[in-house]
């Protein structure tokens, strides 16, 4: 096993397209660490980067505390599992797990010992004289696992493997890849742009935008204090609602909200620096920290109810801006109903709306 240590590493193509600026951070041996943001952010890149894939154009790349900068793939001692299978369709699955194996020599009677501890770890143990047209999506992507569990890298590098799986075979391959890395304690890094994946696999997180990077802690510090505006919205799902308008101390905190009602959007029990008041924010509310509520609330109306079993989401309009709210199984709303919504003050979040940065109570 082996950490990485990435400092100021730099892409710069010959069109002059920067696509990932300066990255630095290290992941510590035997973290699951996960690269996530939007199609184009750079976290494809940095992980190519990182298996040697792409050159760097600057910066230092270390792992094991040795620089790889110009170190070819196959020496820097890592596996990667990419989103297609690439399986070879005419071997069978013992076929395609040893193949690498036995490529760089190895002993059969190792390759034989790695394919069937890989198999037992990942439940293929009656699968290994089938070839992949004989298996389903889900099985192929567990072979393509094994395939890199088999060389007993330093490293694992998944390239969004679970792209091609349907919901519910993303949902049980997810739960393997976490059971996987807990039994073997390997560094993981993990590439994904979706962000429920990001939340429930990574124990750190690096949220990565236009090839720069947002943030990077563990997911439950990124879900509630987000650094900046890209990272409230992107993390969350539903995302997180957001207002912009002016702080106003009249009857109580509110905000006032450009074309809303002049009520605004009421903060009973909120407080915030004096120096803050007459100041234009962005004000962030997590659906679940946003409910009915009699009384003084904002004003908004009823849309769309998803009723989802275990929770409820309403689709707000208020003064033509949409909110989420997420609600336990209870009786609902129809659509069309006026209600009062009234925000958790213990639950705010605080944007400057010109950076985007977070603002510190």
């Amino acid at each position: 096993m082996a950490g990485l240590q990435l400092e100021e590493v730099r892409k710069v193509y010959g069109n002059g397209q920067v696509a990932v600026h300066d990255a630095s951070f290290r992941i510590e041996d035997g973290e699951l660490m996960v690269l996530v943001g939007p199609s184009g952010c750079g976290k494809s890149t940095l992980l190519r980067m990182i298996a040697g894939l792409e050159e760097i154009t600057s910066g230092t790349l270390r792992i094991g505390g040795r620089v790889v900068n110009d170190v070819a793939p196959k020496d820097r001692d890592i596996a990667m599992v990419f989103q297609s299978y690439a399986l070879y369709p005419h071997m069978t699955v013992a076929e395609n797990l040893g193949f690498g194996l036995k490529l760089r020599g190895q002993p059969r009677a190792e390759v034989e010992r790695r394919v069937a501890a890989a198999a037992a770890m990942l439940g293929l143990e009656g699968m290994l004289g089938k070839r992949p047209r004989e298996m389903s999506g889900g099985q192929r992507q567990r072979v393509a696992l094994g395939r890199a569990l088999v060389r007993e890298p330093e490293v694992f590098l998944l390239d969004e493997p679970l792209s091609n799986l349907d919901a519910k075979l993303r949902h049980s391959t997810r739960t393997e890849i976490a059971r996987l890395h807990r039994r073997l304690g390997t560094t993981m890094v993990y590439v994904t742009h979706d962000q429920v994946e990001a939340m429930t696999l990574g124990q750190r997180i690096v949220v990565l935008d236009a090839g720069r990077i947002q943030q990077i802690d563990t997911p439950m510090v990124l879900y509630e204090r987000p650094a900046n505006l890209f990272v409230a919205g992107f993390l969350g799902s539903p995302a997180m609602n957001l207002l912009e308008g002016e702080l106003q101390a009249a009857d109580g905190l509110r905000l006032a909200v450009d074309g809303a009602p002049a009520a605004g959007v009421p903060l009973p029990g909120a407080t915030v620096p004096d120096a803050w008041l007459g100041r234009r924010v962005v004000l962030g509310v997590r659906p679940e920290h946003l409910s009915p509520a009699p009384g003084d609330g904002l004003p908004a109306r009823v849309e769309v109810v998803e009723a989802v079993g275990s929770e409820a989401y309403l689709h707000l309009d208020f003064a033509g801006r949409p909110l989420v709210s997420r609600l336990p199984p209870q009786s609902l709303p129809v659509p069309g109903a006026e209600l009062r919504m009234r925000a958790d003050p213990a639950h705010l979040h605080f944007f400057d709306p010109q950076s985007g940065a977070r603002l510190a109570i």
